[in-house]
């Protein structure tokens, strides 16, 4: 028999004595009242009970002496180490001894069936077979009228529960032992209230499993288990540690190595299950507390996903972290200053770490794979795992492995950014862009940028030297329809990533510190790279700054800063467009990477553009490309006219798109731009047009 086993056997035995202590008590108040007279028809009549003394003595003698021996054999055992678990609850809870006592009276109600009886003898009452607090005041000694009070422990932890229905006095309402607390008298396990259980997150493998951090990450482990291992001399003591960053799985993999030697439960909540309304909440902290007092626990509070900005979030978290003693992590993505806490920062591993780590899952040649895998995403080592291994298990060839492991990559990295951002289908290339030399060199620079960092900041050893981040932030100005749209479809199909348009006048609010809420959610979920981010609208939120006149304009500014902070930390390709290049603040142009101007087309270039506007399966006539590029219209526009066309040449079943098609067309287009018309011009494409 173990040291367990055996404590286990004499906590039942203590139960046992504490349970014929408690009877001998009722049966000796019952004796005290004097015996219950029968009726007429042999029947108890407990409305004529005869209150003379007890005509024999020894009884009563003989009871004080069995209640005394039985005290003293319940006292031998208290003080015994470690004590029976009701000890240790009343320790652990600040339970005096009157409020052990009746807890112990609503315990045996559970326990043992004669207690019910017993209580209604004691009250002289048949209808009050439950114990109730004028019960315990007569019972035992020592008593106090606070007991039952709501700030005293048997309320406030829950330990026993009050049903006190209609009119019925407090003091003779019944009161019954809280089921948990039954249970851990008998037999304390290392389980958590049943009541708690819907907000904990299961643990999966996975989860414990050290192997999937990097050694960087298992590094600050090692520090946070050495920094516990000083601090775990003071049992129950609070402390609070922060983990913050951007890799939550890393965080708790760190917890559970760093407190599973502590011999403590480990108990995982996300923040945003957890209850927010007032009664809701306030009970589920009552019941977090005792457990926290009467099992070796520490808790993993999950605000990763948390709004930090939110008053409910917030305010959950103040109430979580006051009061209670242990060992608490929270695990956020950002620090929380109004916590005093032991911080420690946990990211994702580093880019050569993830290299080293794609290029021991793939095959051995699959250097330059690894390479640009570790340069585009931002995954952690368990996922890296996952998709390697699920790449070999389709293509054991290692030149048959980059379209797939890409796509897993990207379909891994895609779901959160996909509920923040629209995607676009990026499907223009290089051939259908026309722009003159300057702005498509610059294009291509910045595609080639992006698909060399892995070499230049790692291999080239430019990492070091970097103090702003690895973000490549670019600015397109142009007018509307000059091509930006399509020149971020052109660098992200070359780079084989998914596009995602976020107009910067829609995440813009008019409230203090939204728009900084909004900016962080959609950086947070595109933090795993695997997307670029085209920013529509820049001057929204980038116009000139002015003084400073009020709290508003000094948010603003806070935006702007924010919104530059985290492009410069963003390890992807971060776009923004503009159409009034002019009415941008001069000290936000000088921190972007490149600046590309998209000129109104020429007329070369809009030659160009109508000679390759439309897809080769559509049917055209001889149309005068010449006479058509002589009207001012941007690449947009004159994608708007070619395809109403072609829609008025399917309607009048036309075999061919003709010019007269696109000069109603294009009238159409005018009227919608507010331009003036030429009519002659018109004619002139009208006459050639017949021609054809």
């Amino acid at each position: 028999m173990n040291d367990h086993q055996q404590w286990l056997q004499d906590n039942n035995a203590y139960l046992r004595d504490a349970l014929k202590w408690l009877h001998l008590r009722l049966e000796r108040l019952i004796a005290e009242r004097g015996p219950v007279p029968a009726d007429d028809n042999g029947k108890t009549n407990w409305f004529k009970r005869s209150y003379s003394p007890p005509s024999e003595k020894n009884d009563k003698a003989e009871k004080d002496k069995a209640i005394a021996a039985i005290a003293k054999k319940l006292t031998a055992a208290e003080a015994a180490e470690p004590p029976p678990a009701l000890l240790i609850l009343s320790r652990q809870l600040g339970l005096t001894r009157f409020e052990q006592d009746i807890l112990l009276l609503c315990t045996a109600m559970e326990l043992d069936g004669k207690t019910a009886a017993l209580c209604a003898k004691a009250q002289d009452n048949p209808y009050k077979p439950y114990p109730t607090f004028s019960l315990a005041l007569t019972l035992f000694e020592q008593p106090a009228w606070d007991a039952l009070s709501s700030n005293r422990p048997l309320r406030y932890w829950r330990l026993v529960e009050i049903n006190q229905p209609g009119a019925e006095p407090l003091t003779t309402s019944a009161l019954r032992a809280d089921e948990r607390i039954v249970n851990y008298l008998v037999e304390p396990k290392q389980r958590l209230d049943d009541r708690l259980l819907p907000f904990v997150v299961p643990l999966a493998i996975a989860d414990t499993d050290t192997t999937t951090l990097s050694p960087s990450q298992l590094e600050t482990a090692q520090a946070l288990r050495h920094y516990l291992d000083l601090h775990s001399n003071n049992a129950g003591q609070y402390c609070l540690i922060q983990l913050t960053g951007a890799d939550p799985q890393a965080k708790w993999v760190i917890t559970a190595h760093a407190l599973s030697p502590l011999g403590l439960q480990i108990i995982r909540f996300p923040l945003e299950a957890l209850p927010t309304q007032t009664g809701e909440l306030e009970n589920f902290l009552r019941l977090w507390g005792r457990e926290c007092l009467l099992l070796p626990l520490a808790f993993y509070l999950d605000a990763h996903q948390a709004d930090d900005a939110s008053i409910a979030a917030t305010t959950v978290l103040q109430r979580l972290l006051s009061g209670f003693g242990g060992i608490v992590v929270l695990g956020t993505r950002d620090l929380r200053p109004e916590f005093d806490s032991l911080t420690l920062e946990i990211n994702k591993p580093t880019a050569s770490e993830q290299q080293t780590a794609w290029h021991d899952a793939l095959a051995p040649s699959s250097g330059e794979l690894a390479a640009r895998l570790a340069g585009q995403f931002n995954l952690n080592l368990a996922v890296i795992k996952q998709i390697a291994n699920a790449a070999l298990a389709e293509q054991p060839e290692p030149a048959d492995l980059q379209p797939s492991i890409w796509q897993a990559c990207l379909i891994k990295t895609s779901p959160r950014l996909d509920q923040l951002a629209q995607r676009l289908d990026a499907k223009a290339r290089w051939e259908h862009l026309v722009l003159p030399k300057e702005p498509m060199a610059l294009l291509r620079q910045i595609t080639d940028q992006v698909g060399q960092r892995s070499k230049v900041y790692n291999d080239w050893g430019f990492l070091a030297k970097m103090n702003r981040g690895l973000g490549l932030s670019v600015l397109f100005a142009g007018e509307s329809g000059t091509g930006k749209t399509m020149a971020a479809e052109v660098i992200a199909n070359a780079l084989g990533l998914h596009l995602y348009r976020i107009d910067l006048a829609a995440v813009v609010s008019k409230y203090i510190g939204e728009t900084e809420k909004n900016l962080r959610r959609l950086f947070d979920a595109a933090e795993d790279g695997g997307a670029l981010l085209f920013f529509d609208e820049a001057d929204a939120l980038f116009g000139k700054r002015s003084e400073v006149k009020d709290s508003h304009d000094r948010y603003a500014n806070i935006e702007i800063n924010y919104l530059l902070q985290r492009i410069e930390s963003y390890r992807g390709l971060a776009i923004l467009a503009t159409n009034m290049k002019s009415a941008l603040d001069q000290a936000f142009m000088r921190r972007l990477r490149f600046i590309v101007n998209f000129p109104f087309p020429g007329a070369t270039e809009r030659g160009d553009l109508w000679r390759k506007v439309f897809p080769p399966e559509t049917p055209v006539g001889e149309l005068d490309y010449q006479h058509l590029a002589r009207f001012n219209l941007t690449g947009g526009s004159i994608h708007n006219i070619a395809l109403n066309a072609a829609f008025l040449a399917a309607r009048a079943d036309s075999p061919k798109v003709t010019m007269a098609l696109i000069f109603e067309a294009m009238h159409s287009e005018f009227r919608k731009l507010d331009k003036p018309v030429n009519e002659a011009e018109f004619r002139i494409v009208e006459i050639a047009g017949a021609k054809s």
